[in-house]
């Protein structure tokens, strides 16, 4: 074990010089860099709880609990209202800790970009792979769920997952499969990095889940096909796919975030509720083979 031990330890020194975290605090200002996290990950999950981000920062709660009330007094957070423990109400970031959290990302991607600036483009590239490796190794032995954008190969699998799962639960017929694969192809042929994104959900290093946000126009994106694999159920794997659309669409600027579904999809449906969504329209149609009802829903941001 000495020679992988020592190995990893001169590199986490390494990277905290290369980063400069240790010497160079500006990339956070005017917050710590524990702060910094807390205002990301409120960012970036929305209707996370206190308990929660604890749990994922592995911060002291009382520590945590300083930093929340802080960002209150800024006007940066703002609590749910939920009868019982407060560590478990939902935390949603303002229209000026949103305006906050962009700029900190906006400042980290550059000094990021102005690191890897200095490499040949087949060098980023193999970084970028290492690096992938890196936490797929890392994770493989992990039961714990991590979310990351799209890779080459994910929304062919994607694809397949909709058909046989849909299949196998409810016997919709291959022109669903058909119809996943026109809107991934839609989405890889007309992808706006800036203001659309895929997620893939992972666990022990294989995907689990999928969700998608694309651009309808420039006040409305759509949530789409969303995925969870029947393995990955309950263990709050769809709430953080949704969660994590959700902060998307407001970090971007979108006004309204909708969806269509099926009167069937229960499991799904209990997520969008959740997560503030409602329903605004519904129709009967025959599709996939059966008759069903689609449903559309809204969430005004």
């Amino acid at each position: 074990m000495q020679p992988p031990v020592d190995a990893v330890r001169r590199f986490n020194r390494f990277y905290t010089r290369r980063i400069g975290v240790l010497q160079d605090r500006s990339l956070y200002h005017p917050y710590s860099l524990a702060e910094a996290r807390v205002l990301y990950e409120l960012g970036h999950r929305a209707g996370a709880t206190a308990a929660a981000l604890g749990r994922e920062l592995g911060l002291d709660a009382g520590y945590l609990s300083r930093i929340l009330k802080a960002f209150a007094r800024r006007g940066l957070v703002a609590a749910g209202r939920t009868a019982g423990d407060a560590r478990r109400r939902p935390l949603t970031l303002s229209a000026a800790g949103r305006k906050a959290c962009a700029a900190l990302e906006a400042r980290s991607r550059r000094e990021v970009g102005a690191m890897l600036g200095t490499l040949p483009a087949p060098a980023r590239l193999r970084l970028a792979g290492v690096m992938r490796e890196m936490e797929t190794l890392l994770e493989a032995t992990s039961h714990e769920v991590s979310l990351r954008p799209h890779r080459p190969g994910d929304i062919g699998w994607v694809v397949h997952r909709h058909g046989a799962l849909y299949f196998q639960e409810y016997g919709w017929d291959e022109r669903f499969e058909a119809l996943v694969a026109g809107i991934a192809k839609d989405f890889l042929s007309k992808l706006d990095p800036e203001r659309e994104r895929c997620w893939i959900a992972e666990m022990g290093g294989e995907p689990v889940g999928s969700v998608f946000v694309v651009k309808e126009n420039r006040t409305t994106a759509k949530l789409r096909l969303l995925l969870v694999e029947p393995e990955a159920r309950g263990q709050g794997v769809g709430r953080r796919l949704v969660a994590e659309c959700v902060a998307f669409a407001r970090q971007k600027g979108y006004r309204k975030l909708v969806l269509w579904t099926q009167s069937n999809l229960t499991a799904a449906r209990a997520l969008y509720k959740a997560a503030g969504f409602r329903r605004i329209k519904q129709e009967r149609h025959r599709s996939f083979g059966y008759d069903l009802t689609g449903e559309y829903w809204e969430l005004v941001l």
